[in-house]
């Protein structure tokens, strides 16, 4: 189930931009295509791959980005083809400081564990968006892609009811697209460093997330309680998403 290729969306200007759609459940049903897209920034698309983000109907942004990433890079251009914006910024002001005093600067899965440490508030509010039909299909994107966005897509997989293998495959699809997006770095004549130093993600990142979140948590939806994101929503998320 994990094809890359049929998943992945090679833009010109934007990298680590793919779908879920296709994944099987552990009740035998299957996530619908089109409806959940992911993706790095989007500021750098050309021209051209906005007259193809436009084909897939985009309805909704949810941008997972700190304030000074937002100031640096700008919402994007999906707003100007129709696309309705959503900031959510799961890292405080701030808080990447306290990530790296708490769990290291390296990406790992025990930082991903310390973004639960933060408000859980846009927590909240991403995951009432993707509750919500008529905001799909919709786009879930942070900087590059991988980390906070891949925290937010192994809490939906998850409530879809996808193996967790399957979602640790899924997480580590990110590197796929490493070289060719720093192949496009240089030969713009911008820096390949943190994307060579940052971009990628470990691939024990999202299993000891998913470990610690056992421990910690009691798992990923137990925790999802805790915050709001109780059993009904939940399976209003699974009819939205999921095929009949």
């Amino acid at each position: 189930m994990i094809d890359f290729e049929e998943r992945h969306h090679p833009f010109e200007g934007c990298f680590n931009f793919r779908e879920i759609g296709g994944y099987p459940t552990k009740d035998g049903r299957k996530i619908r295509w089109g409806r959940y897209f992911r993706a790095g920034r989007q500021d750098r698309m050309t021209p051209a791959d906005l007259e193809r983000v436009a084909e897939l109907g985009i309805r909704t942004q949810i941008d997972l980005r700190r304030p000074d990433e937002l100031e640096d890079q700008g919402r994007g251009p999906l707003e100007n083809i129709g696309v309705s914006y959503e900031w959510h910024s799961v890292i405080p002001p701030g808080g990447s400081a306290i990530l790296d005093k708490a769990a290291g600067q390296g990406i790992s899965g025990e930082r991903y564990l310390r973004y639960l440490d933060f408000d859980p508030t846009p927590w909240q509010n991403v995951l009432g968006i993707l509750a919500d039909a008529e905001s799909h299909p919709l786009l879930v994107h942070c900087t590059a892609g991988k980390d906070r966005t891949g925290v937010t897509t192994a809490f939906l997989l998850t409530i879809l009811g996808v193996e967790r293998d399957l979602i640790e495959a899924d997480f580590i699809l990110t590197n796929r697209d490493q070289p060719r997006h720093i192949e496009f770095l240089k030969s713009n004549g911008l820096s390949t460093g943190s994307v060579v130093l940052g971009h990628g993600v470990p691939e024990d990142a999202m299993s000891v997330f998913l470990d610690g979140m056992e421990k910690e948590h009691g798992g990923v939806l137990e925790y999802l309680r805790t915050i709001g994101i109780d059993d009904k929503m939940q399976a209003v998320m699974r009819g939205a998403l999921l095929e009949d």
